[in-house]
């Protein structure tokens, strides 16, 4: 799902700096069309969506390397 990840003005300079991310979505419109929608918004600070966004790389790197072991054991299954 692609997103769009822009800053959010904050009322005071002392706060911390948000984002604002979109999440979209591709649908088709009454002619057929491909039309972009936001599916749903949220609102965090800066370090809590790159804390998220660490942790969710760390998860999928570890998903990688598991995947990379089922193809080996696959090819040796298959010979």
């Amino acid at each position: 799902m692609a997103k769009n990840i822009a800053e959010k003005s904050v009322e005071s300079a002392d706060a911390p700096k948000q984002v604002t991310i979109k999440h979209l979505k591709t649908m088709k419109n009454a002619s057929g069309a491909d039309v972009t929608v936001v599916d749903w918004q949220d609102t965090k600070t800066v370090d809590e969506a790159i804390s998220q966004a660490e942790a969710s790389l760390v998860t999928c790197e570890a998903k990688v390397i598991e995947l990379k072991a089922d193809i080996v054991a696959y090819k040796a299954i298959k010979g």
